[in-house]
């Protein structure tokens, strides 16, 4: 088997050796959020973090938007790896937690490359111009809300833009037949729909909770 358990010290070894890593204000962002208790699980890993900054910068991405915000790793991962000039759009609706955000991102020195949108993830979406020229979303919000989001996103992604979707496997509750909740059952429906969506050409990495690559043809 190609799989192994991965480890707190797994996981630090392989940030540790990346090219992109957590600087201090990364790291007293994580430990703010710890404090926040169970809440804290929502906020992605320093390795998918990683990621997310190698991403954005193979892109050459300029505009992006993330449906998600929470405290604000995510975003701050992905403004470091905006081009030149770039922007990102947070679309979220809790104050309490992107205070948090919004403090991190000016101590980062990124605050001009970030516009938070406090209002339902939908509203936002769909006022944005229907012409395709995002180059890179990232959807880690509300499981029920995850098709709706991909339905106004993908015509706005240009060709060779990627979409990020996090959380697609759940834990490994996605295939467990025993199961059926509202998240479990809204992300099984929201995997069938990707999977056979033809603008997109999809991979769905087994690494974090599961994160759906797809790149718009």
């Amino acid at each position: 088997m190609r799989s192994f358990v991965v480890t707190d010290e797994v996981r630090s070894y392989a940030v540790e050796h990346g090219s992109f890593r957590p600087d201090e204000v990364m790291r007293r962002l994580r430990s703010e959020t710890a404090a926040l208790g169970d809440a804290a699980g929502m906020q992605i890993g320093e390795d998918q973090g990683q990621l997310l900054t190698m991403l954005t910068g193979l892109v050459g991405a300029r505009r992006a938007v993330e449906v998600g915000t929470f405290t604000g790793y995510s975003s701050l991962c992905i403004a470091r790896g905006l081009a030149d000039g770039g922007s990102l759009l947070c679309c979220d609706v809790s104050e309490e937690w992107t205070s948090i955000a919004r403090r991190a991102w000016s101590e980062a020195g990124l605050a001009d490359r970030i516009e938070l949108r406090l209002a339902p993830a939908l509203d936002t979406l769909r006022a944005l111009p229907s012409e395709a020229d995002l180059d890179l979303v990232f959807i880690d919000a509300d499981k029920p809300g995850y098709s709706a989001y991909w339905a106004e996103l993908v015509p706005r992604v240009r060709p060779g833009g990627l979409l990020l979707v996090d959380n697609v496997l759940w834990s490994g509750r996605i295939v467990d037949p025993d199961v059926s909740d509202t998240n479990t059952d809204a992300l099984r429906l929201f995997n069938d729909l990707v999977a056979a969506d033809d603008r997109v050409e999809v991979v769905v990495l087994t690494a974090f909770d599961g994160l759906t690559l797809a790149r718009r043809r």
